[in-house]
């Protein structure tokens, strides 16, 4: 078994309604995000899934959400753009992209910064 990944970033904005603090105020982040892949069998050049394959179709998921005010984003207009939120949207929004019968997704990370983040595995 392989977890293969990639990762990428974008840039956003948010705030966090009824939030106890400054992160209430609007301020952005420039998000990473790694993305990773759980492979079973490999194909017939030895490959789980080709790398930039699994780029290409990740950031055209991740480009819907740069440089934007996330509160603003239809996912996040009724739920805060928390990192926890971001990473459930973009799992579930990549989890049709990665299931087949050698590969499924495995989970998504966000940070907001180099040293705070979480991991969402799916449900």
């Amino acid at each position: 078994m392989y977890d293969i990944f990639i990762k990428t970033h974008f840039s956003g904005g948010h705030h966090l309604r009824n939030y106890p603090g400054n992160c209430e105020k609007p301020h952005g982040h420039n998000w990473k995000v790694k993305v990773s892949v759980r492979v079973h069998e490999l194909d017939e050049l030895g490959m789980g899934i080709d790398f930039k394959v699994l780029k290409e179709k990740v950031n055209t998921v991740v480009d819907a959400l740069d440089h934007c005010d996330l509160n603003e984003h239809p996912a996040f207009q009724d739920r805060n753009p928390s990192s926890e939120h971001i990473a459930a949207f973009l799992f579930n929004q990549l989890t049709e992209l990665f299931t087949t019968d050698r590969y499924a997704l495995f989970s998504v990370e966000v940070r907001e910064t180099d040293t705070s983040g979480v991991i969402y595995y799916g449900v």
